[in-house]
């Protein structure tokens, strides 16, 4: 029985506070509106930035709210003006839109779309769909979407901006894997960083973004790729995926950016920051070499202090500088990224570590707290 233009009720995982855990709910999704898309999410992975944004620390956290941002699926109805897409595509979700007429859109020195530069509407932040409401509904509430996705519900509604066909023959479970954390990663290295061949490289934090910019260097040609964590499991991985020495902190008698100059005679090429928080980013930046290093940062904690940076550090060579979603233009990068997967151009199958049904999130999250795991793939 077709669903089209019907309200669908589903399951879904709903955070009603800061700081609780998920609560497995029967939510009404409602059809889309103009330029929307309804997807029945097949798989969805979770990423830091869930849990950074119900995180008590995180003072902009919005009530009660359905996360997740990084997933695949299946298109299940459009909207009307909706001409991208038709019923039974598979597609991946953004937080990253592309419009592909604001100025930066059409601007190739940022992948920053317009929809996300306005800050005084409540839209900017995609809590909400752009006629201002949510097309989530729970006993009654209404709940707000997250980053313009909300992956953790088995339906969900998404602008047609925030969205890209894929190949028909793509790994739904892997695919989903692109939504963030591998192309942040990647693109991070590849585009922000801009690696150069024969370089040094730095990365700080080994989950999926920091093994995704290990790739990238190794992609980019550099000679030299140091990696830190405090998690010796994850070097063997690493190390398959290019990685040249591996560093953990906690055997270290003495700070890692020194052990990193020493290594290096005077620092690394290219730093690249994958963890958050003040300490990391310090030291990534202090693991740069004067007249030319660059430091890329990928990670953010809640709740930390930012980082103090003298004019000093930057008129004596060194280059600071972040990475949105790797600095891909989502909706046209995106499905190439995926063609090379599927080209067998990286794997994504040392990123999976864990397989869980989508009932069992709050293990998934106890998993990735703790250090555990990399990517856990949920399945509904």
């Amino acid at each position: 029985m077709s669903t089209k233009g019907k309200v669908i009720k589903c399951k879904a995982a709903v955070v009603w506070e800061a700081g609780k855990p998920f609560s497995i709910e029967e939510v009404e999704v409602a059809p889309p509106k103009a330029h929307e898309v309804r997807i029945q999410v097949i798989a969805t992975s979770i990423c830091h930035t869930d849990a950074f944004n119900i995180d008590p620390n995180f003072k902009k956290g919005v009530f009660p709210v359905i996360v997740g941002h990084e997933c695949a699926g299946i298109v299940e109805s459009i909207g009307p003006g909706v001409t991208n897409f038709k019923p039974g595509d598979k597609v991946i979700p953004f937080f990253a839109p592309q419009c592909k007429k604001c100025k930066f859109c059409l601007s190739p020195r940022t992948n920053i779309c317009g929809k996300l530069c306005d800050f005084k509407t409540p839209t900017a932040d995609q809590k909400l769909m752009e006629d201002k409401t949510s097309r989530f509904t729970c006993k009654g509430k209404p709940v707000y979407h997250f980053l313009g996705v909300s992956s953790f519900s088995q339906y969900t509604v998404v602008s047609d901006v925030n969205l890209a066909k894929i190949h028909d023959d793509a790994n739904l479970e892997r695919a989903c894997l692109f939504g963030c954390g591998f192309s942040s990663g990647y693109g991070a290295a590849i585009n922000t960083a801009k690696v150069t061949p024969g370089s040094t490289c730095a990365i700080f934090g080994l989950g999926s973004v920091g093994l995704s910019a290990v790739i990238g260097c190794k992609v980019a040609g550099a000679s030299r790729i140091i990696v830190t964590d405090i998690n010796n499991e994850k070097f063997t991985r690493a190390k398959a995926l290019g990685a040249t020495d591996c560093l953990n902190p906690r055997e270290l008698d003495r700070p890692i950016q020194e052990v990193i100059i020493e290594m290096t005679n005077g620092g690394v090429d290219f730093a690249i920051e994958c963890i958050g928080g003040y300490q990391h980013m310090r030291a990534a930046l202090d693991s740069t070499s004067v007249g030319g290093g660059t430091c890329t940062l990928v990670g953010v904690k809640a709740g930390d202090k930012a980082l103090d940076v003298s004019p000093e550090e930057l008129i004596m060579g060194r280059t600071l500088n972040a990475t949105f979603f790797g600095g891909w233009k989502s909706v046209d990068s995106v499905p190439k990224l995926v063609n090379d997967y599927m080209n067998k151009k990286f794997n994504l199958d040392l990123f999976v570590t864990h397989n869980l049904p989508f009932d069992q999130v709050n293990e998934a999250f106890d998993l990735m707290n703790q250090g555990k795991s990399i990517r856990t793939i949920l399945t509904f």
